[in-house]
């Protein structure tokens, strides 16, 4: 029987200690902090990434490099006769390109498949532990790549920002649309569903844009996801903001008593253009496969 390497990147949310706990190989993604490179989760924590941020300092995401690529990969193939890779959605980034370009080098051709999943953050965790799940029944790298391409829509997030600043910053939007939104101190609500980061709706308050996030995913679940939250993992994503998710996890459970939900923060790749402080809902649907 074929083993499968499972290997993905932080953009998954997933730290160095978790990947080691469940079996799965991580590429720290790279940031440039004020012309100096840093790696997420090894030699840049959460913490010092959210103090320079504030601080001003200029960031700006990158993509790992082949050979920081390569280098896991072998490092997995060593051990396994097969990989399956689970960059962040290629609708955000470019590392899936970079990745699937890489694979039909001769020495990967057929034994690595790159999954081009459309996830980020809780979402491509997700798919990260169904692919390990997936990998331990005995399916075949290929298989699992086909599945996790196949089942790639399934999933949804909404992020609530707490200012519109590092929109500003990152070019997003105009420095006036955001000062005149930090003055009427709008609640933007974007939307992540599958391939990009999107606007989704405006909100006057904090516990309006809540509303509008957790009316987002009811409709989600009834409409795309059977009806029923026992057919999804349901997640609150924050950057920063832990008080906030807190708050918002028990929101949801007083009107859904018994609910499952994980906490988690945000990958910095996403915190890079939103900031500190904001609050996310999100969910994927469970998979048996």
């Amino acid at each position: 029987m074929s083993r499968v390497a499972i290997i993905t990147d932080t953009n998954s949310g997933m730290t160095v200690e978790e990947a080691k706990r469940c079996g799965a190989f991580l590429i720290p993604m790279p940031f440039n902090i004020s012309g100096k490179t840093f790696y997420e989760g090894t030699t840049l924590s959460f913490d010092e990434f959210y103090e320079k941020q504030t601080s001003g300092e200029s960031i700006s995401t990158s993509q790992p490099s082949p050979s920081e690529v390569m280098k896991v990969w072998d490092e997995a193939l060593a051990s396994h006769d097969e990989a399956v890779y689970i960059p962040m959605s290629s609708g955000l980034s470019g590392s899936y390109q970079t990745a699937f370009l890489l694979s039909q080098e001769e020495q990967y051709d057929g034994r690595v498949f790159v999954a081009n999943n459309q996830r980020i953050s809780v979402t491509q965790k997700r798919s990260v532990l169904d692919a390990l799940d997936f990998a331990a029944k005995g399916r075949s790298g290929k298989e699992i790549c086909d599945y996790l391409e196949f089942v790639k829509m399934e999933s949804s997030i909404y992020i609530m920002l707490d200012t519109l600043t590092y929109l500003m910053r990152g070019g997003r939007i105009t420095p006036a649309a955001a000062a005149l939104g930090n003055f009427l101190r709008l609640k933007p609500v974007l939307q992540i569903q599958g391939e990009k980061l999107d606007a989704f709706a405006k909100a006057r308050t904090t516990s309006q844009g809540i509303s509008i996030m957790i009316n987002a995913m009811k409709k989600d679940i009834i409409e795309r996801f059977s009806g029923s939250p026992d057919n999804v993992w349901l997640y609150i994503a924050h950057t920063r903001n832990e008080e906030g998710a807190g708050a918002l996890k028990e929101e949801i459970l007083s009107l859904h008593p018994g609910l499952s939900i994980e906490t988690n923060e945000l990958p910095l790749s996403i915190g890079c253009h939103i900031g500190p402080g904001s609050l996310a809902i999100a969910c994927s649907r469970k998979e048996d496969f």
